[in-house]
């Protein structure tokens, strides 16, 4: 998967496993990542939770016939985090022809939770 030029390059995300039962990516917590007062940006890990659901998305689909959007994604942020690593693991809810739902998971190193997250992300034909 090319990640060039996109948000995912951009934020230093890493996909570990692109399973279509199982998304896991990690992301920094860095400068590109927090808010001005130093800790993770509650809008890097949202962006990270979508990441890692239109990636299982992806990998449910046949790519050559349908596009992936994100409909609707909401967050609960547990806790904070000043550096390290973040990572989503992302599991279907929902596996549907016109839908998927997805819940994500942000944990750190330790496998504290960050934050959880669900998305829904709508499968359309090409045209």
């Amino acid at each position: 998967m090319d990640l060039n030029g996109t948000l995912m390059e951009a934020l230093e995300m890493e996909v570990m496993i692109a399973q279509a039962d199982l998304v896991e990516i990690k992301m920094p917590v860095n400068e590109k990542t927090r808010q001005p007062m130093g800790y993770l940006h509650g809008g890097a890990s949202v962006a990270l939770a979508e990441s890692a659901a239109s990636i299982g998305s992806l990998v449910n689909i046949d790519a050559s016939k349908y596009n992936i959007f994100g409909i609707e994604i909401n967050a609960n942020h547990i806790k904070s985090k000043k550096n390290g690593w973040v990572i989503a693991r992302a599991k279907p809810v929902h596996i549907g022809r016109t839908t998927m739902v997805w819940q994500i998971d942000i944990v750190d190193e330790s496998d504290k939770l960050i934050a959880t997250s669900r998305s829904t992300i709508g499968i359309v034909e090409k045209r």
